[in-house]
């Protein structure tokens, strides 16, 4: 498949997805969801790479979904292939790391969320600014990852949470220096790999309701 939002690329069996919107903060449209979705399913699918790494490209992670492409759309439409777009993330059978190299916004944040496990450069912020415009935050999601207590801060605040603050409420593994993030990453999902995608199904994510 061609990508045109979603740079693919194969480091010794692991495969980086870079989220390539730079311009338009990573948001995620339509288009770049379904891309992510299409790239994933190769990756389960592939015997030459067992795991993944999420990052993007320029100074952003993810700012979130998208806003322009609300108006005039079918929303039920759209929220049905947002749905298909967050179970495939969060139920991809191999290792999936996150590489968060800036802010991770809204559904930048739940995109970092429905990793494995996240690694983040001192540049990271992770936040749910949108309930401050009156969208919900996905907060049976974000609770997964922080204490229950900040999780419900954050979805009701949207206050936004440094690298520093993430590490210490668990939300991230380790902070990265910048030039070493995308290596640490990839390095990260290569030990994951283990005996295979067998090994994540000992502790897969299930949530009952969760992007249903």
């Amino acid at each position: 498949m061609d990508y045109e939002f979603l740079r693919v690329e194969v480091h010794d069996g692991v495969t980086v997805l870079t989220l390539n919107r730079p311009e338009k903060r990573n948001a995620l449209s339509t288009a770049l969801r379904r891309e992510i979705v299409a790239a994933l399913e190769a990756v389960e699918g592939s015997r030459e790479t067992g795991a993944a790494v999420l990052t993007g490209a320029g100074e952003v992670f993810c700012a979130g979904f998208d806003l322009s492409e609300f108006a005039g759309t079918d929303l039920e439409a759209l929220f049905a292939e947002a749905a298909a777009y967050h179970r495939k993330v969060y139920t991809f059978s191999k290792p999936l790391i996150a590489a968060v190299n800036g802010p991770a916004l809204a559904g930048g944040m739940d995109l970092a969320a429905m990793c494995d496990v996240r690694l983040a450069s001192e540049k990271a912020v992770f936040g749910q600014p949108q309930v401050r415009m009156g969208v919900t935050a996905a907060f049976d999601l974000i609770r997964t990852v922080l204490p229950e207590g900040t999780a419900r801060e954050l979805c009701l605040t949207g206050r936004r949470m440094d690298a520093e603050e993430a590490g210490r409420q668990g939300l991230i593994s380790r902070i990265v220096p910048a030039d070493r993030l995308l290596e640490e990453a990839v390095s990260l999902a290569r030990e994951s790999t283990g005996p295979g995608p067998a090994m994540k199904a000992l502790f897969v994510k299930e949530q009952p309701g969760l992007f249903i």
